[in-house]
């Protein structure tokens, strides 16, 4: 096998010889529009078109324009169609579309509806190019040469409002990129008009958010916008707009975000009910017609409809964000703007357009009024020029014998030359020469003009009052403030239902949903295992776990998976990464922090702390001394309010207390206030609830103040056995 020879490069060398301009031709002349909102292959179509007649004449076809244009555009058939297509009202992709069309051309908001091919679709320039195009033979802007040098084709289009504002721009260069969002025609002229008249106006006062085609409703953050609107960088949120059919239980969605597709949105709820996240859609369909986008969801008539929406808003192309990069090539330099900057910019480029064809039409003027003043002068002697005429041998000589015969200049022997012999009268000689005087005038209206910034200003100011009036229309996308609209967290996505929580001696949790315990309430347990709390709830409460290491574990309850009463539930030491001696004592849960956490201890005091001591911002998972370590912990209980319990000392006295009489507390490891007195060196051994004992007479071990002794347990109480409560600590 022959080896191919290699030759050593540079990086450097071959960066600059073969990729930079490559990438610079991709970010000039293909991917970023330009000050007049066109890319290369934009304005190429629509100069195509102009040339051919198509601003005024009937419809062609497609295929007559894609052909034409390839004398300017050298890319293939096909890529000129799709760049006409985009452009088109029928595909819908513009906010104010530059071709008026007959035929399919696809729609923007659909992925899967194709456009027919161009023998078959019929075009014309949409009425507002002639604001495009308007003065474009005056010399207003450039020309260059084609590619092949055989045509000229403009640099830039004269736009006489800021269309790189009005249409929605993307491209992706080499690099860089550019995406540029729409904004409402009238808005931007008035936006314009009003930084004409003074440069630190507010523009978000007059340019209040951008306006996309397919519509939806914008979510208004007046700080993004104004970063937008400075920086030319940013995003900002869009949703969809639907209606809801009561009768027929179902909803309609009308207007997508103009970043997605009807296909993406159907996809994506279609996924959701498959896999169970939503299950109050039964059926989705794409219902879009001839009247326009429609896609359906049929609801149970138990679902709340907003509720629904809000849950697809954050799951699905429902809601997305239009990220803005306001990139633009100035002057064959891509530059990152603000809207200000662009107007900036635009109102340059239009000064220089204006100036330019009020230079075109004072040299056209003064033309003609040279040529009038060597009229005027055969006024004087209209025989004379007649014979001069008939005398001259040789048609050659004609010329030169006028400029002889009355002291004027060729281009004005030519011009007297070519009057018709029917003319040669002194009446219209005499109306010809009478337009000397208001050609003189209007020349010197045209140079104040050129030499008066001002004055020009007050020309685009007219012009962008009259598009605005001529083309402009409500918007299409609504504003709502951030504030109307509620935040969708995770939270709002959980399924919410009753269940019950087991809490087992070999630290097991069951979690099962209250309709499985009826179907199935037998319950699995390991050997010698047995449930020491159940406490019912519902999915989207806090649960807290305190442990025997003075360690509370907080967790979502819905982040617990479900289980049936048959199986063994989850093993706590895994789910919370347990000591090996450590385990859970108790479970209590909450949806607002109220209450209190009540905790005996074998000295006789009990603690009773405030619920929200567990609270936290940080969603913390796990919080350290959750209750006081001073003294063996013989009691726990979660209560919502007060309650009379019943302690029992060691040498067998019973005390009935009331929790109103513990003054609360915000330290987690607070040792509490004395409730039982110690005798003889007694300790507490155990607290019950009063509804758990059935003493003859309660009062006989009732009292009113704390802490206190107690009294020795009757002979007839002493068949009551405590309760033990299963605290293995």
């Amino acid at each position: 096998m022959s080896k191919l020879n290699c030759i050593d490069q540079k990086i450097i060398d071959t960066l600059e010889k073969n990729y930079m301009p490559y990438a610079m031709s991709v970010i000039v002349s293909r991917a970023i529009p330009e000050i007049d909102g066109l890319k290369p292959s934009h304005r190429k179509l629509l100069y195509t078109m102009y040339k051919m007649g198509l601003l005024t004449s009937g419809k062609t076809k497609s295929a007559n324009v894609v052909g034409q244009t390839m004398k300017l555009n050298p890319h293939g058939d096909m890529a000129i169609y799709e760049t006409l297509v985009r452009l088109t009202r029928g595909n819908g992709a513009l906010l104010h579309p530059l071709i008026d069309s007959k035929g399919n051309f696809g729609k923007h908001y659909s992925r899967d509806m194709r456009f027919a091919a161009p023998r078959y679709t019929e075009v014309k320039l949409d009425k507002i190019c002639e604001e495009m195009f308007r003065d474009i033979d005056k010399n207003t802007v450039d020309f260059i040469d084609n590619y092949d040098g055989t045509l000229k084709e403009p640099t830039l289009l004269p736009a006489t409002f800021p269309s790189i504002l009005v249409n929605s721009n993307q491209g992706i260069a080499v690099g860089m990129a550019s995406n540029i969002c729409s904004f409402n025609l009238q808005e931007v002229c008035e936006a314009t008009i009003q930084y004409i008249k003074n440069e630190d106006v507010d523009i978000l006062h007059y340019l209040k958010a951008p306006d996309l085609p397919t519509g939806g409703q914008l979510i208004y953050n007046e700080k993004d916008m104004a970063e937008i609107y400075g920086t030319g960088r940013g995003s900002f949120k869009v949703r969809a707009k639907y209606k809801y059919d009561k009768e027929n239980s179902c909803i309609e969605v009308y207007e997508i975000p103009y970043t997605t597709t009807s296909e993406a949105i159907i996809d994506a709820v279609v996924e959701l009910v498959k896999s169970g996240r939503i299950k109050e859609i039964t059926d989705v369909r794409d219902e879009t017609d001839l009247d326009g986008l429609k896609i359906t969801f049929d609801i149970r008539k138990s679902a709340d409809p907003e509720a629904l929406m809000n849950k697809l808003f954050k799951l699905t192309p429902l809601q997305e964000s239009f990220n803005c990069n306001f990139n633009i090539l100035i002057n064959g330099t891509p530059r990152v703007m603000g809207v200000k900057t662009i107007l900036k910019e635009w109102i340059a480029f239009r000064v220089v357009c204006i100036k330019r064809q009020t230079l075109y039409d004072m040299q056209k003027k003064s033309d003609k009024l040279h040529l009038l003043l060597g009229l005027k002068k055969i006024l004087l002697d209209i025989d004379k020029a007649i014979s001069i005429i008939r005398h001259t041998e040789h048609e050659e000589d004609v010329v030169p014998n006028l400029v002889e015969g009355f002291g004027i200049d060729q281009a004005q022997a030519e011009f007297i030359a070519e009057i018709k012999l029917r003319n040669l009268n002194k009446e219209y000689i005499i109306n010809r020469v009478g337009e000397v005087e208001s050609l003189r005038m209007e020349i010197q209206e045209l140079k104040e003009i050129y030499e008066d910034e001002g004055k020009v200003k007050k020309i685009i100011i007219k012009q962008l009052g009259d598009v605005s009036k001529k083309y402009g229309r409500p918007r299409a996308t609504e504003i709502i403030h951030e504030t109307h609209v509620e935040e969708i967290t995770s939270e709002h996505l959980i399924e919410d239902y009753n269940l019950k929580l087991f809490l087992t001696e070999h630290n097991y949790l069951k979690k099962i949903p209250l309709i499985s315990l009826r179907a199935n309430p037998e319950h699995k347990l390991k050997e010698e295992d047995y449930v020491v709390q159940e406490i019912e709830t519902h999915n989207k409460a806090d649960l807290l776990l305190f442990s025997n290491k003075q360690v509370v574990y907080k967790l979502k309850i819905y982040e617990i998976n479900d289980c049936k009463a048959s199986s063994l539930g989850e093993y706590l030491n895994n789910l919370l990464g347990l000591e090996p001696d450590e385990k859970i004592i108790y479970l209590a849960a909450t949806d607002d922090y109220k209450g209190y956490m009540l905790f005996g201890f074998e000295n006789g005091k009990v603690a009773k702390i405030e619920l929200d001591s567990y609270a936290t911002k940080t969603n913390r998972k796990k919080l350290a001394n959750s209750y006081s370590d001073l003294s063996r912990l013989i009691y726990i209980d979660y209560l919502k309010e007060d309650i009379e319990l019943v302690a029992f000392s060691s040498i067998n006295k019973v005390l009935i207390f009331n929790t109103a009489n513990i003054n609360p507390k915000s330290a987690r490891d607070s040792q509490g206030v004395q409730v039982l007195t110690s005798k003889k060196g007694s300790t507490m051994t155990r607290i019950k609830k009063l509804e758990e004992v059935a003493f003859v007479d309660l009062d006989y071990y009732r009292t009113k103040n704390i802490p206190a002794t107690g009294c020795y347990l009757k002979k007839e109480d002493e068949t009551e056995g405590p309760v033990q409560l299963a605290l293995d600590i």
